[in-house]
């Protein structure tokens, strides 16, 4: 059996216990299979998704990056920051996108100049980014951000909304979010790079023998640099998007975010191990943990009970990904 026919068994394995969990969750709550929560978990998936997208990438090429989640916060908080002191939203949206990929940066030159494992230079990052966004926030809230601050996060496409005879406002069709627009847009942008450009097939060969890919010629410190500079960007998207929705920044924000961002990738076909991997498949996995979340919530299982079957599915995906390299 190739690799290309295990992945695509992982992936519509993954596919398979998606349309179970909408199929046992509809039958348990009658509000959860409707247009109004379809929107909510879309929503709710998005951060996932950016992060899984990243990480995807990276476990592609054989590393990993524990530090998205405190580049999150680092970078939302530096973009409310930039717009609390007077600047506009664009600048500071923009230079937490800076931030997150100078971050990146960073992760990249310790794995590929300073040859540290990509573990340990990630969990350094995860501590010093989140030790940061507590330092220059005096590890306080900022608030009043304005309206224009929330428009990324809480603004929609196709919105329609028509006024009653009462005069108020009744909402016909919330709208498409932009968070859920912007999810899609990266989702086959970074999709078609992997498959169908020159980088994509050199991340691939650097995950499954960075050696061989090297004495066929491909650039690994570059390849593996980039992988590193895109996570951190993406968190830094994911930062300022998730900022943008609570409009408010919290240095607090995006805990345990890393762990969602590898599971949903494991989840939906990516090799640990690397070499092997979709976005597809990453996309399968984040709303597999989405769904899972929002129908535990829906029938009233409590948050403890829920990290624990979220722990119990990383641990079973990760075993049959470590079955599958096996065989």
């Amino acid at each position: 059996m190739t690799e290309h026919q295990k992945d695509l068994i992982q992936k519509f394995a993954a596919l398979a216990g998606l349309l179970a969990l909408i199929l046992v969750f509809s039958l348990t709550s009658d509000a959860f299979f409707s247009m109004g929560n379809g929107m909510t978990v879309a929503l709710q998936v998005t951060s996932i998704a950016y992060l899984g997208i990243a990480a995807t990438c990276v476990i592609i090429a054989g590393g990993i990056d524990l530090s998205v989640g405190s580049v999150l916060a680092l970078s939302g908080v530096v973009a409310a920051m930039v717009v609390k002191a007077g600047y506009s939203v664009p600048v500071g949206m923009f230079l937490g996108l800076v931030v997150g990929a100078f971050c990146g940066f960073l992760n990249g030159f310790c794995v590929t100049r300073l040859k540290l494992p990509p573990f340990i230079a990630t969990l350094g990052m995860m501590l010093v980014a989140r030790g940061v966004a507590l330092q220059i926030t005096g590890a306080q809230a900022i608030s009043g951000l304005g309206d224009a601050f929330g428009e990324l996060g809480n603004g929609s496409l196709f919105r329609v909304v028509k006024t009653t005879a009462n005069g108020f406002p009744d909402v016909v069709f919330p709208g498409i979010p932009y968070p859920v627009i912007l999810m899609v847009i990266l989702a086959v942008v970074v999709a078609i790079m992997l498959s169908r450009t020159t980088l994509g097939r050199h991340i691939y060969a650097v995950g499954s023998n960075s050696e061989a890919a090297r004495l066929s010629g491909v650039h690994v410190t570059r390849v593996t640099m980039f992988t590193y500079v895109l996570s951190g960007t993406l968190a830094g998207l994911t930062g300022c998007v998730l900022m943008s929705r609570l409009v408010t920044a919290q240095p607090n924000e995006g805990v345990m975010y890393e762990l969602d961002a590898i599971a949903s990738a494991v989840i939906g076909g990516t090799s640990l191990m690397g070499g092997v991997g979709s976005i597809s498949g990453t996309a399968i996995g984040a709303f597999v943990i989405g769904i899972l979340r929002n129908g535990l919530n829906m029938n009233g299982v409590s948050s403890f009970i829920q990290q624990i079957i979220i722990g119990l599915v990383i641990l079973l995906t990760v075993w049959v990904d470590q079955m599958r390299n096996r065989r």
